[in-house]
């Protein structure tokens, strides 16, 4: 199941939340939650649409998005699609775009470092140990320069936790409305004029083989209406 994740939802709930109350994890559900009971809704067969005692069809989501970086998500609704999806994430098997804006003008690059959970300050980052860390890829291409701002494609090779957003603010192309990657290790954070209310990161392509038929799929997200604001409100600040 593939679906297009809003900003502002969480994938899942962490082991440490799964205690919370049930009327606090109704007022903030997860994406595979809120899936579950669109689906125990819409599924024939399941009893009257009304109830709300029925179990919730299994979700397994086999990727996560962040909080708030909008865009498209696979899913898996059984145990063997799940385990194929799973591998092929492992082995970087689909494709995967991502747009951008950011700070600054950005030429074609790509990015290659090695990700470890902490830089030094308890942050994710780039290590310069030799050795040490995961290996992350991120090809980049500007797709419309604005006055100070970039709109860019991001196109995973690898697919680490918070790449895009680490290498770019590494690079000093800070995601507009990042919160959290926005100093240097040891510096000050760096001043976002941007307007944006989130992070301007939306996952925009997703392809992979069909993981029971093998047939090939393509999916395809426009900028959401927030996004879209952002970049028009930035492009009448370039005219």
């Amino acid at each position: 199941m593939v679906v297009e994740k809003p900003a502002g939802v969480t994938t899942l709930r962490h082991a440490e939340e799964r205690n919370l109350p049930r009327r606090r994890r109704q007022a903030q559900p997860t994406l595979d939650e809120m899936l579950g009971q669109i689906l125990a809704r819409s599924s024939p067969g399941r009893g009257p649409r009304t109830s709300t005692r029925r179990r919730p069809p299994a979700v397994r989501p086999v990727h996560r998005l962040d909080r708030d970086t909008s865009g498209l998500m696979v899913l898996a609704r059984s145990p063997e699609a799940e385990q194929k999806l799973v591998q092929m994430f492992r082995k970087h098997d689909l494709h995967r775009v991502y747009l951008a804006i950011v700070m600054g003008e950005v030429p074609a690059q790509t990015f290659e470092s090695f990700l470890v959970r902490d830089r030094g300050d308890g942050l994710r980052g780039s290590s310069r140990l030799p050795g040490v860390g995961q290996r992350a890829v991120t090809h980049v291409r500007p797709l419309e320069s604005l006055d100070g701002y970039t709109l860019v494609e991001c196109r995973l090779e690898t697919g680490r936790t918070h790449q895009i957003r680490i290498h770019l603010a590494e690079a000093g192309h800070m995601v507009c409305g990042e919160k959290i990657y926005n100093r240097p290790l040891g510096g000050r954070p760096i001043a976002d004029r941007s307007g944006a209310q989130r992070q301007a990161l939306h996952a925009a392509e997703l392809g992979f083989a069909h993981p029971i038929s093998g047939e090939p799929l393509l999916f395809v997200s426009p900028l959401p209406p927030d996004l879209d604001r952002l970049l028009a409100r930035l492009r009448g600040a370039r005219s």
